[in-house]
C-alpha cells in the first residue's frame, strides 16, 4: 500500500513539470473504464475507486497496474536492450522540430508546421499522405526517451499523439474511397479520413503503439488522463479494423495480425477475446486462400510474398511468447514454411530476390534477420538453418533448379554459392493488384552480379504525374517478354507445358494466350548448366508489330543492330553476350531503359527490341542465346536455327552454333 501511494504522489508530482500545452492536451477521458473489464486479474483497485466515482483514482490507479505489469510480453521490443541507431535519433530529433519522417521516398523530411497540418501533401503521392498517418518517428522517439530519460521526447509524443486524436476525426469512409488515386474524386468531408483511416494505416498504428506505450508508460507526460485517452484511442482502432477489414490481399494479413497484436497486448480490453479470435481466423483462412500449394503468395511478387511470411511469423511470435501458439493449427506452420522454402528458391546468393512486380531489392540484413526469426520457428529445416547462419550451420537445399508449376516461378540453378548462374523465370497466372502484366519475364544471375534485373517498380499511386511515372514501370514492353503493338497483356494465364529441371539440358516451356488473338509460347533451354537459349513464337490471326523485348543491368553494354547483338562491358566479372536470331525484315530497335530498385530510386539502363510486322497467321519465331561471360571479349562466336522449319503445337528442335560446335535442343509435349 506504501509503495503505491508513492507511485501515485510521484505521478501528481512528475504533472507539474509538463508544459500547459501538453497538460491541455491531455484530459480524463471516463470511457476507458467502459471498455476495459474491470474484473481482469490485477485491476481491483481500479474497479474499487471507479465504483466509489473516483475517476482520478481510477485513473492513477490504472496507470499503476500498467507501469508494474509484467504478465504480457512483447516479441519486438526487448527493454533491457534498447539501442538507438543514427537513423532513430535523427527521426526523434526532428520530429522535436515537426520535421516528420512519413516516407523513404521523400527524404529529407517535410516540415508540417509549428500547428501540425495532418493534411499537408507537397507531392501528389498517396504514399507520401498515407504513411504520414503511420506515425513512424514515434517509436524512435521512445526509444531516444527511454534510453535518455529526456523528458523532452515524451512531451512532444504525447503532445503529438493528442493533437493527431483531435485534428483527425473518424467519419465514415467507404472502401473504394480509401483507395482511390486523387483527391478529386472523393467528398470534401471524407477527404482526409480516407488517409488517416485506411485500415492500413490504422493498423500500423494499432502495432506501433503497443511500443511506444511500453517505451513511454513511465514517462512524466504518461499522465493518469493521458492513459484514458490513449486506451479510448486505442479501442476506437481496433474497433475501427474490425469492423472494416480489406476484402482480400496483403492488405487483410496485415490487419488480421495487427489486431491480433492488440488482443493479446491489451487482454484488458473486454473485445480483446473477440478481436483475437477474429485475427487468427482471419490468417489462418487466408493463409489457405492467399497461397498456392507450390508456396507461392497470390500476388506472384517477390516483396509481397515475403510481407505475408512476415504477417504470419509475427502473429506467432506475439501468440508464441504469450502462450497462444496452440491456438494456430498446424497446417498454419506448414503453409509458411512452404512459403520459406519457394522464397530461398527464388533468391540470389547475395540474399537479394528478383524484382518482379512491385518487389524492392532490400539488403542482405533485413533478410538474414527473418531467416534467424524463421530457423527459430522451424528448428528442424536444415536449409533455414543454412541461410540464417550463412552457411555456418544446416545444409543447402538439396535441389538446384526448382519449378513452382501453380504460381509459374522457374528457377535454373548450376549452384548456391556467388560464382553461380542462376535464371529465375515468372510466367504464372493472374496475380493480384501488385502483379504486373509481365508474362515469360526472367532475371539472370552470374558470377555475383545480376545482369538482367527486371524493371521493378518506381511508385505507387497519385494524381496525374504519379501514376504515368507508376505505368510506365508496368508496361509489358519493358519487361523481358513478346508484345503485340507494344500494348500491354490482355491475358496473363501462362500455362507450363513443359518443366524438365534435371540434366545436361533443362527446359522450361510455357504458353499465354497473350492477346485475344495472338499466343505467345517461350521455350529455355540452360544448356550445360552454362548458358540459355530461349525460342519465342508468337501464334494466331493477329497483325500488328510483334516486340521482342530485353533490358540489361545498368553500365556500358556494345549494341550491334546488325547482327542483334549486345555486349556488356561491366567492370569486374560478371558479364553477357545476348544474340537474336529473328524472321526476316526484323529490325532492332533501341528503347527507353529504367530500372528500379527502391522507392523513387532508378537508373537508367540498356534497353532494346527485336520488331517484326506479322502480315497474316503466319507464326513469328525468335531464338535468342544468352551466354554469361567474365569477359564478353572471350565470348564465343554464336550462330542458332530452327531445324523444324515450320512451327509445331507439340513439338520443337533448335540447333545452336558456339565456336563451330553444335548442339541440336528439341523437345516433345
Amino acid at each position: 500500500m506504501k509503495t503505491k501511494i508513492l507511485i501515485r504522489l510521484a505521478i501528481v508530482a512528475m504533472s507539474f513539470l509538463l508544459s500547459p500545452e501538453s497538460l491541455l492536451a491531455q484530459q480524463l477521458n471516463k470511457k476507458a473504464f467502459e471498455l476495459i473489464n474491470l474484473d481482469y486479474p490485477g485491476l481491483a483497485d481500479v474497479k474499487k475507486a471507479y465504483n466509489q466515482n473516483d475517476m482520478q483514482a481510477a485513473a492513477e490507479a490504472l496507470l499503476i497496474y500498467y507501469r508494474n505489469r509484467s504478465s504480457i510480453q512483447h516479441p519486438e521490443l526487448d527493454l533491457d536492450n534498447v539501442n538507438v541507431s543514427a537513423a532513430d535519433k535523427q527521426k526523434a530529433d526532428e520530429a522535436l522540430a515537426h520535421i516528420l519522417y512519413a516516407h523513404e521516398g521523400y527524404q529529407p523530411s517535410f516540415y508540417y508546421g509549428k500547428d501540425i497540418d495532418w493534411t499537408y501533401w507537397p507531392i501528389k503521392d498517396n504514399e507520401l499522405r498515407w504513411q504520414l498517418h503511420r506515425q513512424k518517428w514515434f517509436i524512435p522517439m521512445g526509444k531516444m526517451y527511454y534510453v535518455t530519460k529526456d523528458e523532452k521526447y515524451a512531451t512532444e509524443w504525447t503532445f503529438q499523439y493528442m493533437d493527431w486524436v483531435k485534428k483527425n476525426p473518424l467519419v465514415s469512409v467507404t472502401k473504394e474511397e480509401f483507395e482511390l488515386a486523387s483527391t478529386g474524386e472523393v467528398r470534401a468531408d471524407t477527404e482526409n479520413a480516407r488517409f488517416a483511416w485506411r485500415p492500413l494505416e490504422v493498423g500500423t498504428r494499432l502495432e506501433d503503439q503497443t511500443q511506444q506505450f511500453m517505451l513511454f508508460k513511465n514517462a512524466a507526460s504518461f499522465t493518469p488522463e493521458f492513459l484514458t485517452e490513449f486506451l479510448v484511442n486505442y479501442h476506437k482502432h481496433a474497433n475501427h479494423i474490425f469492423h472494416n477489414y480489406s476484402d482480400a490481399g496483403n492488405h487483410l494479413l496485415f490487419e488480421a495480425q495487427q489486431i491480433l497484436y492488440a488482443a493479446i497486448f491489451f487482454p484488458e480490453y473486454k473485445d480483446a477475446v473477440t478481436w483475437r479470435k477474429s485475427g487468427i481466423d482471419i490468417l489462418v483462412r487466408e493463409a489457405g486462400k492467399q497461397v498456392y500449394d507450390d508456396g507461392g503468395q497470390f500476388e506472384l511478387d517477390p516483396l509481397y510474398h515475403m510481407a505475408s511470411i512476415e504477417i504470419f511469423c509475427k502473429a506467432l511470435l506475439m501468440a508464441d511468447v504469450n502462450g497462444a501458439r496452440n491456438e494456430f493449427p498446424q497446417e498454419f506452420l506448414n503453409t509458411i514454411e512452404k512459403m520459406i522454402v519457394f522464397y530461398y528458391n527464388i533468391c540470389y546468393p547475395d540474399y537479394t530476390n528478383p524484382c518482379f512486380s512491385d518487389a524492392k531489392r532490400r539488403g542482405k540484413e533485413p533478410k538474414l534477420k527473418n531467416y534467424r526469426i524463421w530457423t527459430k520457428l522451424f528448428p528442424k529445416n536444415e536449409q533455414i538453418r543454412y541461410f540464417a547462419t550463412e552457411g555456418k550451420e544446416g545444409k543447402l537445399p538439396e535441389n538446384m533448379s526448382k519449378g513452382f508449376l501453380n504460381s509459374g516461378f522457374f528457377t535454373f540453378r548450376n549452384g548456391w554459392k556467388n560464382d553461380a548462374t542462376i535464371m529465375v523465370v515468372k510466367a504464372g497466372p493472374k496475380g493480384e493488384w501488385h502483379n504486373q502484366p509481365d508474362n515469360g519475364t526472367f532475371e539472370l544471375w552470374f558470377n555475383g552480379t545480376n545482369l538482367f534485373p527486371d524493371t521493378g517498380f518506381y511508385v505507387y499511386a497519385g494524381d496525374a504525374g504519379i501514376m504515368k511515372l507508376r505505368n510506365w514501370f508496368r508496361q509489358t514492353m519493358v519487361h523481358k517478354t513478346l508484345t503485340l503493338d507494344n500494348k500491354n497483356l490482355e491475358t496473363q494465364s501462362s500455362v507450363t507445358r513443359l518443366w524438365k529441371p534435371e540434366g545436361k539440358v533443362q527446359t522450361l516451356v510455357t504458353e499465354n494466350q497473350s492477346y485475344k488473338n495472338l499466343k505467345h509460347r517461350r521455350s529455355v533451354f540452360f544448356v550445360d548448366r552454362k548458358y540459355f537459349v530461349i525460342v519465342d513464337e508468337a501464334t494466331g490471326n493477329a497483325t500488328g508489330k510483334i516486340g521482342l523485348h530485353y533490358q540489361m543491368n545498368a553500365g556500358k553494354v556494345d549494341i550491334n543492330p546488325k547482327e542483334f547483338i549486345l555486349t556488356s562491358d561491366y567492370k569486374g566479372d560478371s558479364n553477357a553476350k545476348l544474340q537474336c536470331f529473328a524472321p526476316e525484315s526484323t529490325v532492332m530497335e533501341e528503347e527507353e531503359g529504367w530500372q528500379a530498385t527502391l522507392y523513387l530510386i532508378r537508373e537508367k539502363r540498356t534497353a532494346v527490341s527485336f520488331n517484326v510486322t506479322k502480315k497474316d497467321n503466319t507464326p513469328v519465331r525468335y531464338i535468342t542465346v544468352i551466354y554469361p561471360t567474365e569477359n564478353c571479349s572471350n565470348a564465343p562466336k554464336i550462330s542458332a536455327k530452327f531445324v523444324n522449319s515450320q512451327y509445331d503445337e507439340n513439338s520443337l528442335k533448335v540447333e545452336v552454333t558456339l565456336d563451330g560446335v553444335k548442339k541440336v535442343l528439341d523437345y516433345k509435349l
